[in-house]
């Protein structure tokens, strides 16, 4: 596997539809100094719906590798994976470069494209469309267990 293409990522399957209601309370946590809390629920929230808005189209994956840490995804991070939006420049995708799959930056540059890496001891990756590189879609949310 090339130096800067050691980023893995596993298919873990599409959106179900089953709901997974829970509530969404209206306090805010500070993560700085400490404020009075409340227990308003602000309303009910599925997961679903603040990760997932094309579930026909949404899947799931799991990234091994430390090449995005720079915009905070990191090995384990399970990332959503949206088919239907149109790769733009400047968007997280995951791409399958001669049959490695890998999360990067999409960067156009005139008639090739560059898969950028957010940590700086992995190389660009530059293809045209001679090379084999497909994208399969493009990240709009992760999801970081703690324990």
């Amino acid at each position: 596997m090339h130096k800067n293409m050691s980023e893995q990522v596993e298919v873990l399957g599409k959106v179900s539809s089953k709901e997974n209601k829970l509530p969404l309370y209206s306090s805010r946590p500070q993560a700085g100094f400490p404020s009075p809390g409340d227990d308003h629920i602000e309303r009910i929230l599925d997961i679903n719906d603040l990760v997932v808005k094309n579930p026909a189209s949404t899947f799931f994956v799991r990234v091994e590798g430390d090449s995005m840490i720079g915009i905070g995804i990191f090995s384990n991070d399970v990332l959503v994976v949206d088919r239907s939006i149109t790769p733009k420049d400047g968007v997280i995708v995951v791409a399958a470069v001669y049959g490695e799959m890998v999360v990067k930056r999409l960067v156009e540059r005139g008639n090739t494209h560059v898969l950028v890496s957010e940590n700086e001891n992995y190389k660009p990756i530059t293809v045209s469309e001679n090379d084999d590189c497909f994208i399969w879609g493009v990240v709009v949310g992760s999801v970081r267990q703690f324990s």
